[in-house]
């Protein structure tokens, strides 16, 4: 790789003058100019980041830490971020922990590194949240935000969520709604099932424990919770299924359709996330919608707010989810493909 001291040899001109065209900081002959464009081209040469960034104390990166990037709710978000980072001039460097906390770590200090100007992270354990706090970072937390930590956050109210997916059930006559939740230890998926007990207590229907099944936010793994609460007796077994996202959801109605169960007739189901495959599978998912692509945008907002004055109150954002109804519970089919794609009014 070509270096700076190089070009100015090909060019015939000082180190410095090199530099003074290429960061545009003193005028120069249109001469010298022309022959130091001449060397970059000719020499393939590449301005160095990291020098630029030692200079200006800016690299122009962004940070973007999620979970798992082959679920289409975190790529439907990343590219909210990604588009309003790359509008404000920003390049994004994306990188997938695989929900493993000891690579969620490592990930952190390549981006810390790298000097990434901010970053945006859907998991962060404690001792991190201090690291950033030492380093000054500017930093928000997505999704899976820890509350205790002191920094900026965005997230939709998955209480509300899980309110309104539990409602709809109720209001569509449905009694043994069951649950299929995330990993334990995640608390957004227990908060949108506080959710569902809060609706279930309000209407006087009692929330059954045996009914609720936690799983991996996989579709493999809501197929695998759904045939366990399908196989229960027939006095037992669920008239309704809310899923704590949309992918457990599509395996869940794998599940009913093997099992010869019809939905929604027998079976009402409700995801989370509202992702752009929920109009698609048959049939289409209710979803409770976090409208993915604006919560992107707003992170982004957000995060960028706090690199141009570090010195601003803590940002704390909650979107309210919205209901979107479809054929999997049997409700008024408010969206469907074909209106979406036509621009109809069902």
């Amino acid at each position: 790789m070509a270096t700076i001291k190089q070009v100015a040899q090909v060019a015939g001109v000082s180190f410095t003058t090199v530099s003074h065209v290429l960061n545009n900081t003193r005028p120069v002959s249109d001469e010298a100019r022309a022959a130091v464009l001449a060397a970059v081209e000719q020499l393939h040469y590449v301005p160095s980041a990291l020098a630029r960034s030692l200079k200006c104390r800016s690299t122009g990166t962004i940070g973007l830490i999620i979970p798992n990037n082959t679920n289409p709710y975190f790529s439907e978000v990343a590219r909210g971020i990604e588009d309003s980072c790359y509008a404000a001039g920003y390049s994004v460097i994306l990188c997938n922990s695989d929900d493993d906390p000891v690579k969620q770590r490592e990930y952190l200090n390549v981006l810390l590194t790298k000097r990434c100007d901010g970053l945006i992270l859907s998991a962060l354990a404690d001792r991190d949240g201090e690291l950033l706090h030492k380093m000054k970072v500017p930093a928000v937390l997505l999704d899976r935000a820890p509350c205790d930590l002191s920094l900026d956050s965005v997230a939709v109210d998955n209480r509300a969520g899980g309110l309104l997916a539990a409602r709809h059930l109720l209001g569509l006559g449905r009694r043994r709604i069951a649950c299929i939740a995330g990993p334990r230890e995640v608390g957004i998926s227990n908060e949108r099932i506080d959710g569902v007990r809060g609706a279930l207590q309000d209407a006087g229907v009692a929330f059954d424990d045996l009914l609720c099944r936690h799983s991996d936010f996989t579709s493999a793994g809501g197929y695998a919770a759904a045939l366990a609460l399908l196989a229960l007796p027939a006095g037992q077994r669920p008239d309704a299924l809310f899923c704590c996202n949309d992918l457990m959801a599509f395996g869940a109605l794998r599940a009913a359709a093997e099992l010869g169960i019809a939905v929604p007739g027998q079976l009402a189901v409700v995801g989370f996330d509202d992702i752009d495959l929920a109009s698609f599978v048959h049939p289409p998912l209710t979803s409770v919608a976090q409208n993915t692509r604006e919560l992107g945008h707003i992170t982004a907002a957000c995060l960028l707010a706090r690199i141009a004055e570090p010195d601003l109150p803590r940002q704390q954002r909650s979107v309210a989810p919205v209901l979107h109804v479809r054929g999997s519970s049997g409700g008024l089919t408010l969206t469907s493909p074909f209106t979406e794609l036509m621009g109809m009014t069902p």
